[in-house]
């Protein structure tokens, strides 16, 4: 069974969404996305400051089978990646929904209520296993 927090928000390209009390967003890969990748080896993160739009390639997960892109949910600023992972990439197969990838200002409020629910998702994950 997948994991999936029906506090988050999610995308079919399996990044999850949090909404923050400052109205910022946290985004990070699904249990789903890591599982399929493996053992994580690498984290390109992007630039903080860089300006993407909803679906912008904007950070590449690389593990021992593949590299993977991460997409931004929503157009908006990059404020801040999670620099504890930069040399404990494992940070991320232990739990993928503690180990956070970056953090955007969208450019809308509200941007991510398109976004899948936990049901929508999970359904999504396991008709694509």
């Amino acid at each position: 069974m997948i994991k999936t927090p029906s506090e988050l928000k999610y995308t079919s390209s399996h990044e999850w969404v949090r909404q923050e009390p400052d109205g910022t967003v946290t985004i990070g890969i699904t249990d789903f996305a890591q599982e399929a990748l493996g053992d994580i080896v690498f984290i390109e993160f992007p630039q903080v400051g860089r300006v993407a739009r909803a679906g912008e390639a904007v950070a590449v997960v690389e593990s021992v089978k593949a590299a993977s892109d991460i997409y931004a949910p929503v157009a908006g600023e990059i404020v801040a990646v999670n620099d504890s992972l930069i040399d404990a990439w494992e940070k991320l197969n232990q739990d993928a929904f503690a180990a956070w990838l970056f953090r955007m200002k969208p450019a809308e409020a509200g941007a991510i209520a398109g976004l899948l629910d936990a049901a929508a998702y999970a359904a999504s994950a396991e008709a694509s296993k």
